[in-house]
Formats: C-alpha cells, structure tokens, sequence
C-alpha cells in the first residue's frame, strides 16, 4: 500500500476516534484496544521490513517505546470515564487536548533528537509510535473503569 495512502487512512481514523471521544461515547474494550494494537502490529510489521537497523537503533526503540507508552497512560488519565445508562463511557476534555499536545511536542522532540544522533528513520515507524502511545492511553482509561465497577458498554452491531 502507498505510504501516503496509509497515512491518510490512519490521520482519518485519528480523527474520527477524537472527534467520538471529544463528544462522549460508550466504552467497550474493542474500540479501546483493537486499533492501537492494530496501529502496534503494522509498525512493527514496518520495522521487520526495515533493513540496516544496528544495535542503537534498537536501543533508540526501546525508549521510544517506553516514552510513548509512557505519554499514553498519562494522556488516558485525562479521560474521563464515567458511568451513563449503565455501563462505562468515555469523553476527553480540554486537559487531554493539552496531554496530546504536550505527547506531540515530546515525541517531535525524540524523533529530531533521533535525526541528529544518526539514528535510522525506519526505525521509528509512525504507525508503531502512535499504536504504543495508544496502548498506554488505554491502559490507564481501562483502569479507571475497572476502578469504576461497572461493566464496559456491549460490542457494538
């Protein structure tokens, strides 16, 4: 698939995902884990297709990894999860949008510091960077509903 192509697609479904998120809608644990574990597995998809990566590269990697997933969880701290009709809802407010932001400007950061330290691009894969960031957002919303005790909201039909 056209590199352009798949970016659209995911700026797209980021962009549909905030704006539910951004009105409130019903948490259930496919939308909460399905695309950023989709979003992980093409990134490392990507990585395994890369090339030349050395040691360092890894090591850069692994921290990017560890900071994103890190940035996640405390942008999903911002959520707010609640209860409505009986189960659990999600809605961002205006601190998540600043965590998004701030999540953003880090990981620019990272990556420019990665470019002039050398380290490859295709080991930083967009798609990996922001599926992790995700799983770390849904690990700490996923908490706050289990500290709820209220069930998740059923699959959608």
């Amino acid at each position: 698939m056209n590199g352009w192509v798949l970016a659209a697609i995911i700026t797209l479904a980021l962009i549909i995902v905030v704006v539910r998120r951004l009105i409130g809608e019903p948490l259930n644990r496919r939308d909460l884990w399905v695309p950023p574990t989709v979003l992980t597995a093409i990134g490392l998809y990507t990585l395994s297709k890369t090339n030349g990566l050395h040691a360092d590269d890894y090591a850069w990697l692994v921290g990017g990894t560890a900071l994103g997933l890190a940035l996640g969880f405390l942008r999903g701290s911002f959520v707010v999860v609640y209860e409505k009709r009986g189960f659990l809802w999600q809605r961002y407010r205006g601190r998540t949008f600043a965590a998004i932001a701030g999540t953003l400007a880090v990981m620019l950061g990272y990556s420019l510091l990665g470019d002039q330290l050398g380290m490859q691009p295709g080991a930083r894969p967009i798609q990996l960077s922001i599926g992790i960031s995700f799983l770390g957002e849904a690990l700490a919303v996923t908490r706050q509903g289990l500290a709820l005790r209220v069930p998740f909201a059923p699959e959608r039909r």
